[in-house]
């Protein structure tokens, strides 16, 4: 019998009334962040679209999908906000220094935006079709985490 390894996402010491499991498409997703520091979409055998994160059918062609291609790391801002208010970060169960910047990022190579915090720099102002790169954390765990934040760039 063949080995599984079981994905788990703690939440810190924040209390979550539920469990959930990323399934086959979010594990690859995770597995490709923490051992290779790589971010994968699947991309679609008809159309060519590429989801990021991964899904398992094509939402326009609802074709399955088991090709799994790798985008990024470096993307541009589709749109943001700003936030400005305080509350406890379910990830993390700690409070969330303000402000701080989030957006949807489209991976190079992306059809679709990837929603994440975004570094907001003096130097390099947050706007729509800013390019950014993924900063990584320095150990990986395989869980969302692993991607600090976007860092604003200029090419």
């Amino acid at each position: 019998m063949a080995r599984e390894d079981h994905l788990v996402i703690s939440s810190g010491k924040a209390v979550q009334p539920f469990h959930y499991a990323v399934g086959l498409y979010g594990s690859k997703f995770f597995q490709e962040l923490k051992e290779n520091r790589r971010l994968v979409g699947s991309k679609c055998p008809d159309c060519g679209k590429v989801y990021v994160p991964p899904r398992k059918v094509c939402g326009g062609c609802f074709k399955e999908m088991k090709e799994f291609v790798e985008v990024g790391p470096k993307g541009t801002i589709s749109t943001f906000t700003i936030v400005r208010y305080t509350f406890i970060d379910p990830e993390t169960g700690v409070q969330r220094p303000v402000p701080y910047g989030y957006g949807f990022v489209r991976f190079d190579g992306a059809d679709t935006v990837f929603q994440h915090f975004v570094e907001l720099d003096e130097k390099h102002p947050i706007k729509i079709g800013a390019r950014v790169e993924t900063v990584f954390r320095e150990k990986m765990e395989g869980t969302i985490r692993d991607i600090l934040y976007f860092r604003i760039i200029e090419e």
